[in-house]
């Protein structure tokens, strides 16, 4: 366990060295001078991600009154939020930054695996927010919700290789295509989201990604094996003990959604817009691979957030 201050501390210095080292200085903008640095912006977003701030207004209270020492030149949270959106790319980067870190590229599979993300519904009284992006969607985690579909590559160890994110309706088939096709015609980064591929290109799934036509054309296509137990209605049926070894390499990938619902509150927030949600859905997931960071630099296991730091 880590006092807060110096997680903080830590997370800065992480956070600066790769503004300064990985990203483009920024150009002179017309305007009033930013109040905060870049570095500053992306710790702060990245920082109010902690399951312990209820929402982004909880958390800015909390900053006012606690963290002026440190940032003294913080503006309106209103001017935060509209500033920390403009950063959405490099909270991005940040997380791919920390995929090499922990080298992640080495990792023998990854694992693929969706779950649904709601988002505030008015039902009766009007359209929901992001109407028109988010819609209905059924995960085995909710049942029925309004809101988007989650695509995440994983490590056996859980640090975060890639994301990517659909309505609610969404299937998994598409989705994974979409990955898996940007790794492999975009390596240079168009698309950064999905992140670097490890160099295995084995991917462990269950049966919603399923089907021998679609795996030899990702195999063909995007170089990329999928293994995944056959759907019901295949006529082909795998051993148990294929099932077993399956289900049991997968379970880390539920550990990762796990840790994302109870630590950094993925399915809490209620955007209001489609950048908003982006830039906190990143932050989130870099800062899920920065806690794996700083674990392995204290000798504790990778994906023990309980008790990383003494709130």
């Amino acid at each position: 366990m880590i006092d807060t201050d110096t997680f903080l501390t830590t997370l800065y210095v992480i956070v600066d060295d790769f503004c300064k080292s990985e990203r483009p200085v920024e150009r002179p903008r017309p305007g009033p001078a930013r109040s905060l640095t870049r570095s500053e912006v992306l710790t702060l977003v990245l920082f109010s991600q902690w399951h312990c701030f209820r929402n982004q207004r909880t958390f800015y209270r909390l900053a006012v009154r606690r963290l002026g020492a440190w940032f003294p030149q913080l503006p309106s949270r209103e001017q935060f939020n509209r500033l920390m959106r403009t950063y959405y790319l490099d909270l991005v980067a940040f997380g791919n930054h920390l995929v090499r870190e922990l080298g992640a590229e080495r990792a023998l599979y990854e694992i693929l695996d969706t779950s649904g993300i709601p988002v505030r519904n008015v039902k009766r009284r009007g359209y929901g927010w992001l109407a028109g992006l988010a819609n209905i969607g059924k995960c085995s985690r909710l049942g029925w919700y309004n809101g988007f579909r989650l695509l995440l590559a994983v490590t056996p160890e859980g640090v975060i290789t890639g994301f990517g994110f659909g309505s609610g309706s969404a299937k998994d088939q598409p989705l994974a295509d979409v990955l898996l096709a940007a790794r492999h015609a975009d390596p240079a980064g168009r698309l950064p989201t999905v992140g670097p591929a490890a160099a295995s290109s084995i991917y462990l799934a269950d049966k919603g990604f399923a089907g021998e036509t679609t795996h030899a054309r990702w195999r063909a296509e995007h170089h990329a094996d999928v293994i995944s137990e056959p759907q019901s209605h295949s006529t082909i049926v795998w051993p148990a003990e294929w099932q077993q070894w399956l289900h049991s390499h997968r379970q880390r990938i539920e550990a990762v959604f796990g840790a994302l619902i109870e630590f950094f509150r993925l399915g809490q927030d209620r955007p209001h817009e489609l950048l908003g949600f982006q830039t906190n859905l990143a932050a989130k997931l870099g800062l899920h691979n920065f806690c794996i960071w700083i674990n392995r630099q204290l000798g504790r296991n990778d994906l023990a957030f309980a008790d990383l730091t003494d709130w």
